[in-house]
């Protein structure tokens, strides 16, 4: 469908509405597609390929929770420029009063070691993510709803000299906040965002060496024409399995995923190591990411095994799960079953 988006600068454009909505809880996005100005940040500012993709998607969760995916659409951020968003995640300086992260020391001299600065004064900000919702109008328009901004938090500090610096929850919450509160102040000055509802969510990066994603621990709605009010905390966690401790919390997906992948150590004794990625809400599993590396070499060696290891999943919890199976040349096969559905789907790749 076609329909008459209003932009900043007030001019008028022709933009078209997609007929399919896959699922009830994905957006549809405008078309064509308009990436965001500081998209390209994200890989060279996150520590870890997973982070790069949880701090957008996480983020696109937390907005479902405010702007209904049934009459919103989705469009990447239009408003905070490349330009704002480096200057925003730069120190605060005379040179760049737009810093949002901490000035150099006051002290500090030319015999000031990166290490000392590091423990007075780490970086905190590593990255700001913008997205954009729409909602049509009577006239045959779309028009702006709503804002949602995703800080992404360094857990760890790391210094090119020097030892790494972990840094606290509690002041990750405290900085977080107070970058928020002057992020929406600057949106605010911004034409035509004066009223819009502005949502934040606070993004804790994992540390450069994990194998799973950070998470949102806190959000926060400025409504038209306010400031953030009313902080809530968010719980979510992605968990690794097998997991290393006895933690009772995950004991009982543990053992299922132990079985699942005893049955495939069965199949192939010498077989690869087989990682799982649950992801937590509020104390539940909602879904589990599985990668399964072969080393195989005919396809029907690949057929034979996704059909042994679809046979399998049955051993797993009942939540969305999502198997990979790849080898040296890439993906090999997918496997997909969701809640309700008796039969998985399939996919072998090049056949």
């Amino acid at each position: 469908e076609e329909v008459i988006q209003d932009s900043e600068e007030k001019e008028q454009e022709t933009v078209i509405i997609p007929d399919l909505q896959i699922k009830d809880n994905y957006y549809r996005t405008l078309l064509p597609f308009k990436s965001s100005a500081s998209r390209g940040l994200v890989v060279s500012n996150l520590n870890t390929r997973y982070d790069v993709r949880e701090v957008e998607e996480g983020l696109l969760r937390l907005s479902t929770q405010q702007f209904s995916t049934e009459d919103h659409f989705f469009q990447e951020g239009q408003y905070i420029t490349e330009e704002m968003a480096l200057s925003w995640i730069r120190r605060n300086s005379e040179e760049n009063p737009d810093g949002l992260n901490p000035a150099l020391p006051a002290e500090m001299t030319e015999e000031t070691t990166e290490q000392e600065i590091a423990d007075k004064a780490p970086i905190y900000l590593a990255h700001v993510v913008e997205q954009n919702y729409l909602v049509m109008t009577g006239d045959n328009k779309v028009r702006l709803d709503g804002i949602s901004i995703g800080l992404a938090l360094n857990s760890v500090y790391y210094p090119r000299n020097g030892k790494d610096v972990p840094i606290p929850d509690d002041v990750l919450e405290e900085q977080g906040t107070l970058m928020a509160e002057e992020i929406v102040s600057r949106l605010r000055s911004i034409e035509g965002l004066e009223n819009i509802p502005i949502m934040i969510g606070l993004f804790k990066q994992a540390s450069n060496n994990s194998i799973v994603p950070g998470n949102y621990f806190a959000a926060v709605v400025a409504e038209g024409g306010k400031g953030p009010a009313g902080w809530k905390k968010i719980d979510e966690k992605h968990v690794l399995f097998p997991t290393s401790g006895n933690d009772e919390e995950y004991r009982d997906v543990n053992t299922k995923f132990q079985n699942f992948k005893q049955s495939i150590d069965d199949y192939f004794p010498s077989f690869v190591n087989v990682i799982g990625r649950g992801y937590y809400a509020n104390g539940t599993l909602r879904s589990l990411e599985i990668e399964v590396p072969i080393q195989f070499y005919g396809k029907s060696e690949t057929i034979g095994f996704v059909q042994y290891l679809t046979g399998q999943i049955s051993k797993l919890p009942n939540v969305p799960i999502e198997v990979s199976i790849t080898s040296s040349n890439g993906p090999e096969a997918l496997i997909v079953k969701e809640p309700g559905n008796e039969e998985p789907y399939i996919h072998i790749y090049g056949y």
